[in-house]
């Protein structure tokens, strides 16, 4: 293998490999061309119905075709703040997505580690990224614990997705107590 050759001359001890990735949503999807109606009806403004016809039209020029939320209509029933304009709702943002985000990355890791085919136990390191749910302790501590993780494995929170892989990667292998453990990632052979 020329390849590897090379790179034990760069003084590369070993290559981490990308084993498998899970993703998985919200469990409420709601189809785009739909929405408008659900988010007027929700928050009781379907009387605006010249702002309706607008965010209709915006809805229908965009090209997502589904959106996936954790929230649901009971949920929003409970909360009636997240229904109303300008109404202080930032906690209890808060306190759905420290509850929930860790259950989305727990569904993920299960899925991850079925492709995978090896047991937790053989996992040494985690990366979670999430665009939402800031915490202490964040949500890979908390799905290190759902899915059984031991304290040695390596944990990576990255808290946005629009952050590019060349920008994250360095931070990672600074973070490592590995030499270099992603010079190179593979994707499964």
């Amino acid at each position: 293998m020329e390849t590897e050759n090379n790179l034990e001359g760069c003084g590369v001890e070993k290559l981490a490999t990308i084993l498998a990735i899970g993703t998985t949503n919200p469990p409420n999807c709601f189809y785009q061309v739909d929405y408008p109606d659900f988010y007027f009806r929700v928050t009781k403004s379907e009387h605006m119905t010249q702002l309706k016809d607008k965010f209709q039209r915006i809805c229908e020029k965009s090209t997502i075709k589904k959106r996936y939320m954790q929230l649901s209509e009971a949920m929003l029933k409970e909360n009636p703040c997240l229904t109303i304009y300008k109404a202080p709702s930032f906690d209890v943002r808060q306190d759905i997505l420290v509850k929930e985000v860790p259950k989305l990355g727990m569904e993920a890791s299960l899925k991850a580690i079925k492709e995978w085919g090896q047991p937790i136990s053989k996992i040494t390191h985690l990366i979670f990224c999430t665009s939402s749910g800031i915490d202490m302790p964040s949500a890979d501590h908390k799905l290190a614990n759902l899915i059984g993780l031991k304290p040695s494995v390596q944990r990576f929170m990255i808290y946005k997705s629009t952050v590019s892989l060349k920008h994250i990667i360095p931070s990672l292998r600074a973070q490592s107590r590995e030499p270099h453990p992603y010079s190179g990632i593979t994707k499964p052979g």
